[in-house]
């Protein structure tokens, strides 16, 4: 516990403003809920340094479900003596950073007891099991590991693998061994300060409402992180998942390929790299195996929490990429793959015939390939047919380009927009499995992906592909989160398909544009982090809500879709949930979108604008950029007034 003084100090800072009630509100819940003599300590010296922007930043909230599950920093900014200790692998302290609103043994701890709590409602008497996974951060095996013993000492039966492995491998196998939930502790892209703890269901998604908010009103239950452990004969078992899963996971990822011979026709030459995450697991041995011409950045398959070779683990930052770029111009190679930590976003860059230079494609660019070549190939080999269409769709969130539903819809085939983060498309895909009639899949998780394919194609809905202009994309419906592995796949079948015809990744993208029209998208934010930074971002969504733009960049708004009265259907007329997404339409055709983000300390921007079909010419690509640029600037400054009013 801390000293009496202490105590007095933070009750001051308050009153005088420093530290916000929340705050302390929090860091006494922590203290009377732990006797991790690290907790005290910390917060101990960071108040006899009146260190109170630290403290608030680390105590402001207490941690909840976003986009991607809980997420927060594992590493304060501060790092205190107690935290530091003897120093732990990597660099990194040897002990999590103290506080409500971080990623330590008391939020994995609870995390995981009410998920356990939650879940048990749902399996009856039996021992519940529950996948356990973790990529490479700080503390990723000790949470997971700490997850798997709460989960066995409380009566759960466990399968926690072997190593460090990628988010999609989970939701896998969650499905394939019928578990009734699953953990992965990571924090997808963020920076290497942050972890993460993303929860599961049993049909391998992520948690969605209702359950997601009642796990978290499980969690905020337990205000301590002691437990009573069931005696040894009433706890569950743990086993191992090594490579016999890798190769189930794998062995299915295979059966997505539509043109396997492609891969063995061309001397196209791909460079990957993991960026010190886990891609390598899978990808680098799959590929091989479908004969892909593969090398790896030797430097960044390293393991390594750190990311040390890069300012930033995340693949849609074009530094990430430099050094698998400058291998590939060594060795001659026109594609560039980078995958996440977690390996489930993936970036890329191509070769531009012109100049012979890398270039790094968007997100939102790569999946108008992915989702072109997907339906292209489904048609030209008879897989979806005028017969079957109108039982194939594509799946992407309402901030991806809607250059893909163009693409679709000259197929025959539909798109269903959905909310942004992967439990939506997750969501979409348990509908139509659960369309099939009961009696003709008791057997649909063994089943092979044409099998499943005919099921859906008859009964149901047939998933093309899916994806968010956020650099994840989803070709098979056996997982159930958005998957860089498969990406990875499908992209270096994309690059040998067209080698083998003499074309390339870029000349076909141009292509596409001149039959659809150019289209240009970009993705802004405004950074504002910590406790002030949360309720800027807060009043911010609030005053889009409130008082909607009626212009923008001299253009009068149309149109605003706004998604935070839960009153909108999507393409299937399902309920849309609520969620605090406005889009606005302007008279001239560009739009924008306005959203906070669930995962990072940041309100996000989408921009949009094309041209008509047929003129893809390099003064009509300038029009489009620059009016994308201008209505940019005009967001900017209407954000920087309304900030200023809040």
């Amino acid at each position: 516990m801390i000293t009496e003084q202490i105590n007095q100090s933070l009750r001051q800072a308050v009153e005088e403003g420093s530290l916000l009630p929340s705050s302390l509100q929090n860091i006494l819940l922590l203290l009377d809920g732990t006797k991790d003599p690290v907790a005290p300590a910390a917060i101990t010296q960071l108040v006899n340094q009146k260190n109170w922007t630290e403290l608030n930043n680390r105590f402001y909230k207490t941690l909840a479900f976003g986009t991607g599950g809980l997420r927060g920093r594992t590493i304060g900014a501060v790092v205190t003596d107690a935290e530091q200790g003897e120093g732990g692998p990597n660099d990194r302290p040897q002990f999590p950073c103290v506080g409500t609103a971080c990623m330590n043994y008391f939020n994995v701890g609870r995390a995981m007891r009410g998920l356990i709590t939650y879940m048990r409602r749902f399996v009856g008497e039996r021992k519940p099991l529950i996948v356990v996974g973790h990529d490479t951060r700080h503390f990723s095996r000790d949470f997971a590991e700490y997850c798997a013993r709460i989960a066995t000492e409380l009566g759960c039966d466990c399968a926690l693998f072997d190593g460090p492995c990628s988010t999609p491998e989970v939701s896998f196998a969650i499905r394939e061994l019928y578990a009734d939930t699953g953990v992965v502790i990571t924090a997808s892209h963020n920076p290497a300060h942050d972890n993460g703890f993303k929860a599961y269901f049993n049909d391998g998604a992520q948690l969605v409402s209702p359950h997601d908010r009642a796990v978290i009103t499980e969690v905020n239950a337990l205000q301590s992180d002691e437990y009573t452990p069931l005696p040894p004969e009433q706890r569950g078992r743990l086993t191992v998942l090594g490579a016999d899963m890798d190769r189930r996971f794998m062995d299915r990822l295979k059966g997505i390929i539509l043109r396997p011979d492609v891969f063995g026709n061309t001397s196209a030459k791909v460079v990957y790299t993991n960026l010190h995450g886990t891609g390598g697991r899978c990808i680098v041995p799959l590929l091989r195996e479908l004969g892909c011409k593969v090398s790896t950045v030797a430097a960044q398959d390293v393991q390594d929490g750190r990311f040390p070779t890069v300012q930033s683990p995340n693949p849609e930052n074009a530094p990430a990429l430099d050094m698998a770029i400058a291998q590939a111009d060594a060795e001659g190679a026109d594609l560039v793959i980078a995958t996440d930590p977690d390996s489930d976003r993936m970036g890329i860059a191509v070769r531009d015939p012109q100049n012979r230079k890398m270039k790094l494609l968007t997100g939102n660019q790569t999946g108008c390939l992915l989702a072109w070549y997907r339906c292209m190939s489904m048609r030209e080999l008879g897989l979806v047919t005028d017969g079957n269409a109108k039982h194939a769709v594509m799946v992407k969130t309402y901030v991806t380009s809607p250059m893909q539903d163009a693409i679709a819809a000259s197929f025959g085939i539909s798109t269903v927009n959905v909310l942004t983060g992967f439990k939506y498309i997750a969501a979409k895909l348990g509908k139509y499995e659960k369309a099939i009639p009961v009696d003709l899949r008791p057997h649909y998780r063994e089943m092979d992906e044409a099998a499943t394919r005919a099921l859906r194609l008859t009964h149901s809905k047939y998933f093309v592909f899916g994806g968010e202009e956020s650099y994840g994309y989803l070709a098979q419906d056996f997982v159930r989160d958005k998957d860089a592995n498969a990406a990875a796949l499908c992209l270096a079948e994309v690059n040998a398909y067209l080698a083998s015809r003499g074309m390339g990744l870029l000349q076909c993208l141009n292509d596409l544009y001149t039959q659809f029209g150019f289209y240009a998208e970009a993705g802004k934010s405004l950074v504002m982090e910590g406790a002030d930074g949360a309720a800027k971002i807060a009043a911010l969504t609030r005053s889009y809500i409130d008082t909607p733009p009626t212009q923008m960049d001299g253009t009068r708004i149309s149109n605003v879709r706004d998604f935070s009265d839960g009153k909108m259907l999507d393409a299937e007329n399902d309920p849309v949930p609520a969620e605090n997404l406005l889009f606005f339409d302007m008279e001239d055709g560009r739009s924008f979108a306005v959203r906070p983000s669930g995962t990072e300390p940041k309100i996000k921007y989408y921009l949009f604008s094309h041209s008509q079909p047929g003129d893809n010419s390099l003064d009509v690509q300038t029009r489009v950029k620059e009016g994308l640029n201008a209505l940019w600037a005009a967001i900017e400054e209407d954000a920087s007034i309304r900030t200023q009013s809040l």
